[in-house]
C-alpha cells in the first residue's frame, strides 16, 4: 500500500467519523399527499351551501368597518353600500375570486426550505398567538421575547415542521408597538425557514415587507411571507386585518383569509349553517384581496371549533369541528383555493391524556380534509392561551406520522416482497431474511422521543412519563442549536433597520 493509499484510506475514515459525529439539521420537504382525501359531504349538500353563501353575501351582505378605501372599491366592482354594509350581488365574489392561484410557491432565504402552498401540498406551521408559555420547569406564565426566540429555535431544530411560523407567543415585556420588529427579526435570523409576516397593524405589515425586502434582496413579486388575517365573524372585515391584508396583497404576499369560527357563539350550532357563514366570510375577503390586486396569492382559511353550552367555553377535537373541517376542505376544492384549518388542538391545561387525544383527532382531520397549510400544528395549549415547550416536541414529533401516512402504500417490486415470502416459507421469522436487511433501515416509522424500551430499562432511567422525555428533548435541541449562516451585511442592515424603527417611536402597550 502507498502513502498516498494510506492517506486517502485514513482521511476518508475521518472523513465518515466526522460525518457521523456532525449536527446536521434536517427538514423534511413539505407533504406531497399520496392519499384521497375524504369528501364528507354530498354534492347535494355543497350545492345547497354555496347557493345560500351567494344568499348570505347578497342579502344580509358583510361589514368593511371603518375603511372608506375598501367601501369605494366594492362599489366600483359593483357591490350595493349603505353605510358600512357591503352586499355583493351573486356571483361577483366568486367571479372575483377565479384570479387568485391555486397554488403558489413561499420562497424562504434558504432555497432547500421553500415550500409549495395548494394542490396536493401539505405544509406545516406552529402555534401562534399565545400570550402565556407552559414549560421548562416554569409552569403557567406571560410570554417573554426570550421564549419567543426559544420556540423559533425549537421550530428549526423540528425534522418534520416546514414553516417557521409567526406570532408563536406573544413576547409581553416588549412594547405592543415594537415588538413585531424583534419577532420578525427572530425568524428572520435564528431559521431559515419560511415565516409570517406582522398583521395588528397596516403599518406593521409595511415593515414586515420592509425587512422581507433587505432579506432577499428586494421582492420582484416573490412571495415570502404568509400572514393570518382573521374574519371578525360572523360576517365583519375590521380595518385593522384588512388594512394588512391590503399592504400585502399589493406586494404580492400570501394572506389566508380565515373566519374565526366557534359554533354556537361566532357562528350556527349546525354545522351546515357554520359552512355558509364560513364560505360567505371567505369568498368576500379572497375577492377584497383580488380588487386590491388580482393574481394576489390568498388561502381559504377555516380555524373551527365548537362551544361547551355549560361553561361557554371552546372544545377541541370533536366530531362536529371535523366535519365542518373536511366540509370547508371540499369547498375549497371546489373554489380551487388553497386550505388553510386543523392543528395541535387541544383545550387541556396539561401535556396529558386529554391533549393528546384532541390533537390526534385534530391532526388527522387536518390530513384527511386536504389542508395545505396547518398553522398550530405543534405547541398549542389551553385553547390557545398557552404555548407549551413540551408539547411543541411531542406535537412535532407525532407530525412525522403525517408524513408517512401521506405518502400512502407502494405495491412496487420491492415492497410486494415476493422474495421474502419465499425466503422465509411457513414457520419461519423475518428478522434476518434479505429483504428485511435491505428494508430495515426505512421501513417504519421511528418516534425521537416516546418510550419503547422493556419495564426493567424504564424504571432504571427515572420511569419518566412523557412530558419528562419531552422536557429533555427541549434542553437536548436547544443545547445543539446552531443558527443558520447569514450574509453580515444583510445581518447589519436588519438589526439597523429594527434599532431604527424602535428609536423612532415610544413605547405603546395598547
Amino acid at each position: 500500500m502507498t502513502e498516498a493509499t494510506a492517506r486517502r484510506r485514513g482521511g476518508g475514515g475521518a472523513a465518515r467519523r466526522a460525518e457521523r459525529t456532525a449536527l446536521r439539521i434536517e427538514c423534511a420537504r413539505f407533504i406531497e399527499r399520496n392519499i384521497p382525501d375524504v369528501d364528507m359531504l354530498s354534492d347535494e349538500v355543497l350545492d345547497i351551501v354555496e347557493v345560500n353563501a351567494e344568499t348570505v353575501l347578497e342579502e344580509i351582505g358583510v361589514a368593511f368597518v371603518e375603511n372608506p378605501a375598501a367601501l369605494e372599491r366594492w362599489r366600483l366592482a359593483g357591490a350595493d353600500i349603505e353605510g358600512e354594509r357591503v352586499r355583493i350581488p351573486r356571483g361577483l365574489a366568486r367571479r372575483l375570486c377565479a384570479t387568485a392561484p391555486s397554488r403558489f410557491t413561499q420562497h424562504a432565504r434558504n432555497p432547500e426550505r421553500s415550500v409549495e402552498i395548494g394542490g396536493r401540498s401539505l405544509v406545516l406551521a406552529p402555534v401562534y398567538g399565545p400570550p402565556f408559555v407552559r414549560g421548562q420547569g416554569g409552569g403557567r406564565r406571560y410570554a417573554t421575547m426570550e421564549d419567543f426566540r426559544t420556540f423559533v429555535k425549537l421550530g428549526y431544530m423540528s425534522k418534520w415542521l416546514h414553516h417557521s411560523g409567526g406570532t408563536v407567543c406573544e413576547p409581553t415585556d416588549i412594547a405592543v408597538n415594537k415588538r413585531h420588529l424583534d419577532m420578525l427579526h427572530a425568524h428572520m435570523t435564528l431559521s431559515d425557514k419560511p415565516f409570517m409576516g406582522s398583521v395588528t397593524e397596516p403599518s406593521r405589515a409595511a415593515d414586515s415587507v420592509e425587512m422581507c425586502e433587505i432579506l432577499f434582496g428586494g421582492l420582484n413579486d416573490r412571495t415570502v411571507m404568509t400572514s393570518l388575517v382573521n374574519v371578525n365573524s360572523p360576517l365583519t372585515f375590521d380595518a385593522t386585518m384588512m388594512g394588512a391584508l391590503e399592504v400585502y396583497a399589493a406586494a404580492n404576499q400570501a394572506c389566508i383569509v380565515s373566519p374565526f369560527i366557534v359554533g354556537g357563539a361566532m357562528a350556527p350550532v349546525s354545522v351546515a349553517g357554520t359552512l355558509t357563514q364560513v364560505l360567505a366570510e371567505v369568498m368576500a375577503g379572497v375577492a377584497y384581496s383580488q380588487l386590491v390586486r388580482p393574481g394576489a396569492p390568498v388561502i381559504f382559511g377555516a380555524f373551527v371549533t365548537s362551544i361547551d353550552m355549560n361553561s361557554g367555553a371552546p372544545t377541541f377535537g370533536t366530531p362536529e369541528a371535523a366535519q365542518i373541517t373536511y366540509g370547508a376542505g371540499q369547498l375549497a376544492r371546489r373554489m380551487g383555493l388553497p386550505y388553510r384549518s386543523a392543528g395541535a388542538f387541544t383545550g387541556s391545561k396539561l401535556p396529558d391524556a386529554q391533549a393528546a387525544y384532541e390533537t390526534a383527532n385534530s391532526l388527522n382531520t387536518g390530513l384527511l380534509s386536504g389542508v395545505n397549510f396547518m398553522l398550530h400544528a405543534c405547541g398549542w395549549l389551553e385553547g390557545g392561551l398557552v404555548a407549551s415547550f413540551e408539547k411543541f416536541v411531542m406535537d412535532a414529533d407525532q407530525l412525522g406520522v403525517l408524513h408517512r401516512l401521506a405518502a400512502g402504500v407502494s405495491a412496487d417490486d420491492e415492497a410486494q416482497a415476493m422474495d421474502a415470502l419465499r425466503e422465509v416459507g411457513p414457520g419461519g421469522h423475518y428478522l434476518g431474511c434479505a429483504h428485511t436487511q435491505r428494508n430495515f433501515k426505512d421501513a417504519f416509522w421511528r418516534t425521537e422521543l416516546l418510550d419503547y424500551k422493556p419495564y426493567e430499562t424504564w424504571e432504571e432511567e427515572g420511569a419518566r412519563d412523557t412530558a419528562a422525555l419531552a422536557s429533555a428533548r427541549v434542553q437536548r435541541l436547544l443545547a445543539e442549536y446552531r443558527e443558520p449562516e447569514m450574509d453580515p451585511s444583510i445581518r447589519q442592515a436588519l438589526d439597523e433597520f429594527v434599532e431604527r424603527k424602535k428609536a423612532s417611536m415610544a413605547d405603546a402597550f395598547l
